[in-house]
């Protein structure tokens, strides 16, 4: 007779993950009371119920914002709409030309203190808060929409009051800019930006 046991061994880990909280309702009236908040979030949907109406294509930019704080995630949402720059248009151009190697490098992020209100002209950041630009992640939210995340993480105390995305880890080309009411950081804090960019079609 022959007989055997089988004897069933695992392991379970268990982890919490904790879930994001909104930030200050006094923050986000604050920051959605400024005139440049107010100003493009306006042209942000006219633009593309322009394009709807009328057949012509349009370039959107929309930033969210989440801050790390010892292990929790505080939740701003969007933070700043906007139009892609006019150093990004000519760029985009130039490369339907000839392509260089950069055409595809639309991910790294830096952030700053300076509070003027973002414009088309933008060609970069008004005042760098003096961290190095991340390289975020490429993916896309949707067939139309090309989304960029990086996390920036903060060795000073100062208050975060806009982001750009550019196509290089110096210099290159700025996609988009955005202002904001300030994030204030601490050292060892993160802000996990993410970047959505939009080309709605015309028809």
């Amino acid at each position: 007779m022959f007989s055997s046991k089988a004897k069933d061994s695992g392991a379970l880990n268990i982890r919490h993950i904790k879930t994001p909280i909104a930030a200050p309702l006094s923050w986000k009236v604050r920051n959605i009371l400024r005139f440049n908040y107010l100003w493009n979030f306006f042209w942000f949907y006219a633009a593309k119920l322009f394009t709807k109406v009328s057949g012509i294509v349009c370039l959107t930019g929309r930033l969210k914002a989440v801050l790390i704080r010892d292990g929790r995630r505080i939740d701003y949402g969007v933070v700043a709409h906007g139009l892609v720059t006019t150093a990004w248009v000519n760029f985009v151009v130039d490369n339907l030309q000839t392509e260089t190697s950069e055409f595809g490098d639309l991910k790294f992020h830096d952030s700053g203190v300076g509070t003027t209100g973002a414009a088309v002209g933008d060609t970069d950041m008004e005042t760098t808060d003096g961290e190095a630009r991340v390289t975020g992640t490429q993916t896309e939210n949707g067939a139309n929409v090309y989304q960029t995340v990086g996390t920036i993480t903060y060795t000073t105390t100062k208050a975060i009051t806009e982001h750009g995305v550019f196509t290089q880890v110096t210099g290159g080309t700025m996609v988009d800019r955005h202002t904001f009411s300030a994030i204030n950081v601490v050292n060892t804090d993160q802000i996990e930006f993410t970047y959505e960019y939009t080309a709605t079609a015309g028809g």
